[in-house]
């Protein structure tokens, strides 16, 4: 009995240990994963960083492998920024993913001792809890961070090395507070652009952009429609720019290769959601709203109970969660979704999950991951790569950077956005419900991918290249 009571409580340590590794890591992954998320793994040469745009395409798996870093006793990439001065300008500080992947430049800057200094344009009136522990979690990481309008703000710009405007809203902090001193500061601008919709090109927002030092996007997509729209509708020409795709952190890695642990958060979530472990569960993890998708991937999800049924399949039951949610804003199309849930009498297959940083629990747990993202699709959507650590298939939109990221047939599935892919995303639904072979072999494949491809080195060393581009600065 002694024995037993030891082992049981050694059990329930660990689970507790895990738990908190969770939200450790996910404090770190959501804030560190978009500090990875900086990282980026373009899956160029570095010889393409000298290129344009034009001339700057995705290349293929075989070919970024040749470019990989060795992972053990090697020096950081950008190692040749200590001590140098860079000003991070972020038009806000929240939870969305350009300030997150801003804070894990700054925190990859710090780690090889740069001088960061931060400022936030945007700031509430009042005081702000995510704000203030997001400066903190930055001060203890030695980030400098002071107001956007003061004389500090104006003097750090002009003895800066390097300053990083973050998303195409952050360009109206040039003249509000820069003055007559933008032309001095513009040769050491680099602009890292995040946003993929129409309402982002405005000529306020943009109209220094081409006489910066370049700009950093995280998708050759997105980099041509900016390149594109920036010419037909502003007329305006895009300075050198750089794609530099997203990789996954250290900490969501460890995770994710971490079998006890994995085992671990699949119980507690699966637990905590009422589902069995042999269920099938697909989740869509973004915010909920109209351009993620969530109502097209219910109908979708909706449609596929249907064919099981017609066709008398035996599959174990299917499951959708959707991670992102948030009713205490009780938006309109969050109500719609819930009331399509209700009307159908899916209740019982559907759950719904409160937005959250600690996304590491929920890959662990669920088994498909759908990223239905609309319009363009995401610029880049570092949620695919993390399913893909833990070894997840995903069906995505064949849009924005998911098109780049999942290899059709061989990762995942991709679908039409739209209406037109409600369809074709339920018979997606169907086929890796009942092939359970074909969801663990597109799984191992997302992960090798991931290996080779979407890694934090992969993305510092991406980050290095583009750097010593916009410095002019020789490695050794």
């Amino acid at each position: 009995m002694a024995k037993q009571s030891t082992g049981f409580s050694t059990l329930c340590f660990q689970k507790k240990r895990w738990l908190l590794l969770l939200l450790a890591m996910l404090s770190i992954s959501t804030a560190v994963a978009f500090i990875i998320r900086a990282a980026y793994d373009s899956s160029c040469d570095r010889q393409h960083f000298d290129a344009p745009i034009k001339d700057n395409r995705f290349q293929s798996t075989e070919k970024t492998k040749e470019t990989a870093l060795p992972q053990i006793g090697v020096a950081s990439p950008l190692s040749f920024m200590k001590s140098k001065l860079v000003l991070l300008v972020s038009h806000e500080l929240s939870l969305s993913g350009g300030p997150l992947l801003l804070m894990e430049l700054a925190f990859l800057l710090r780690g090889v001792g740069a001088e960061v200094c931060w400022i936030t344009n945007q700031k509430p009136s009042g005081t702000d809890e995510v704000i203030y522990n997001l400066e903190n979690k930055m001060l203890d990481r030695g980030v400098q961070v002071f107001s956007s309008k003061g004389q500090e703000a104006i003097d750090t710009a002009l003895k800066a090395d390097l300053v990083v405007l973050n998303t195409a809203v952050a360009g109206k902090w040039l003249d509000a507070v820069l003055n007559k001193d933008v032309p001095r500061v513009l040769p050491k601008v680099l602009w890292w652009i995040h946003e993929m919709r129409g309402h982002y090109f405005k000529l306020d927002y943009v109209k220094h952009l081409p006489f910066v030092a370049g700009s950093m996007i995280d998708s050759h997509v997105t980099a041509e429609y900016w390149e594109n729209r920036t010419q037909e509708r502003l007329k305006i020409k895009m300075p050198k720019t750089y794609v530099v795709h997203l990789g996954n952190s250290k900490e969501l890695m460890d995770v994710a290769e971490d079998s006890v642990a994995k085992r671990v958060l699949r119980e507690h979530v699966r637990e905590s959601l009422g589902v069995r472990n042999d269920d099938i569960l697909f989740a869509a993890i973004n915010s909920v709203s109209r351009g993620k998708g969530q109502d097209l991937f219910l109908r979708s999800f909706y449609e596929s109970l249907q064919l099981i049924k017609e066709k008398k399949l035996q599959v174990p039951s299917i499951h959708a969660v959707i991670v992102g949610s948030d009713m205490s804003v009780q938006t309109k199309f969050e109500t719609e979704i819930r009331d399509f849930v209700a009307l159908k009498k899916i209740q019982h297959r559907v759950h719904f999950v409160n937005k959250t940083l600690t996304v590491a629990p929920y890959l662990a747990a669920i088994d498909v991951l759908v990223q239905n993202s609309q319009g363009r699709g995401e610029c880049f959507g570092r949620i695919t790569i993390e399913a893909m650590a833990f070894q997840l298939p995903v069906l995505g939109t064949a849009a924005g950077g998911t098109a780049e990221i999942v290899v059709n047939g061989s990762t995942g599935f991709l679908h039409v956005a739209g209406k037109e892919g409600v369809s074709p995303l339920a018979t997606n639904i169907v086929k890796l419900a009942t092939h359970v072979e074909k969801r663990l072999t597109m799984g191992k494949r997302g992960y090798e991918r991931v290996k080779q491809m979407f890694l934090e080195r992969h993305m510092a060393d991406r980050i290095a290249g583009v750097l010593k581009q916009v410095l002019n600065t020789k490695g050794d």
